[in-house]
């Protein structure tokens, strides 16, 4: 039987979510929700259709894993959109109703990381909604930790700066554009992301929440 503690990440199938559920596989059981098509997954990741801008699907999702698991340890909030009619319900709502539903089958010691964004601060001129939506997760993740606490379960975020994404990638105008605006010189990848997940999903961990890392590479700095 395997014995390892469980995860669920959203929009775990492609992007930063792919690098997520790669990087958290080696240590978790885990499933992923995916809206669009599913890439190759590592061995027994399971995969679970669920789109966030109908209300039904959150609590059918959390049906189908603690079906699948019995009980979770880590929630990962990754499944995210630009879409400004849907970035609200998407973004910042989903996250919290999916913890609502989940909360009760996570044991002292499970741990929430959402992915954010430094646009959370730094608004995008050309994404209002977007960065809107992302102010208000980072403001829903701090409540969370404070509600979550006396149970023994901590509620993190990490906020990606410019991420070099291979299967989206940007044009090079743009590619330089906010190359100038990191102080390391380069861009973070999925790869980065995923690693600050699992530290802040880690014992190692044990004494943060309510926190808001910035994985950005000195962007705008």
């Amino acid at each position: 039987m395997d014995s390892r503690p469980t995860a669920l990440i959203t929009g775990g199938a492609r992007g930063i979510g792919l690098a997520l559920t790669q990087r958290l596989a080696q240590d978790y059981r885990v499933a992923i929700s995916h809206r669009g098509p599913v890439s190759v997954l590592p061995d027994g990741v399971i995969p679970i259709r669920s789109d966030f801008t109908n209300a039904d699907s959150i609590p059918e999702l959390s049906k189908a894993v603690i079906a699948e698991f019995g009980s979770l340890d880590l929630l990962v909030n990754n499944a995210a959109t630009f879409e400004e009619d849907n970035c609200l319900a998407v973004n910042a709502d989903a996250p919290r109703k999916l913890l609502d539903t989940l909360v009760d089958h996570m044991p002292s010691g499970a741990s929430v990381v959402s992915i954010s964004s430094v646009n959370a601060c730094l608004p995008a001129m050309a994404a209002p909604a977007y960065s809107a939506s992302k102010a208000a997760l980072d403001s829903w993740t701090r409540w969370a930790a404070k509600v979550h606490g006396p149970k023994g379960i901590r509620v993190n975020a990490v906020a990606p700066g410019p991420v070099d994404v291979p299967d989206n990638p940007r044009p090079d105008a743009l590619k330089k554009q906010f190359l100038d605006m990191l102080s390391l010189g380069r861009f973070a990848t999925p790869e980065d992301i995923a690693e600050a997940v699992a530290f802040l999903a880690s014992p190692q961990a044990k004494s943060i929440t309510g926190q808001i890392l910035d994985v950005c590479a000195g962007y705008r700095l």
